[in-house]
């Protein structure tokens, strides 16, 4: 695992993925792949509660469920939508913003994961760690 960097309310997270950026966006904007890693080690996504709109104003929402069996709703609002190479939503309700941004490096995929205005609750290595977790199951979609 890789881990993320976190400087006061921004989280920063890379990863060198062995698969082209259009299949990089893919994952991160089909449901069956969003359900395949977006829970990380942490969490699982059921494929049928994963929505995608993919347009500015558009929202693409998930449930992840914990160990515990308690099921969480996320919801994001696409903000922009410039295929394949970023992708920026905002979490309504804290204001979060995440920008996925992906650069072609010979055979694969420069990932960056950059998160802005994370909420306070947010700011430890237990949300560095879960971030890290989602992008370690990320790579392991791809090789499948």
């Amino acid at each position: 695992m890789t881990g993320a960097e976190l400087h006061g309310d921004e989280l920063i997270a890379r990863r060198r993925l062995s698969a082209a950026p259009a299949r990089v966006w893919t994952a991160f904007t089909s449901p069956a792949s969003i359900a395949a890693f977006w829970g990380g080690s942490h969490a699982t996504v059921t494929p049928e509660s994963v929505t995608v709109d993919l347009r500015p104003g558009g929202e693409f929402a998930l449930d992840t469920r914990a160990p515990s069996g308690a099921t969480t709703r996320l919801r994001f609002v696409y903000v922009s939508v410039a295929a394949p190479h970023e992708l920026v939503f905002d979490e309504p309700v804290t204001g979060l913003r995440t920008t996925v941004t992906l650069h072609a490096v010979g055979d694969g995929t420069d990932l960056t994961v950059h998160q802005r205005r994370l909420p306070p609750e947010l700011r430890t290595a237990q949300a560095a760690d879960g971030l890290a977790s989602i992008l370690d199951s990320l790579a392991a979609h791809l090789r499948h």
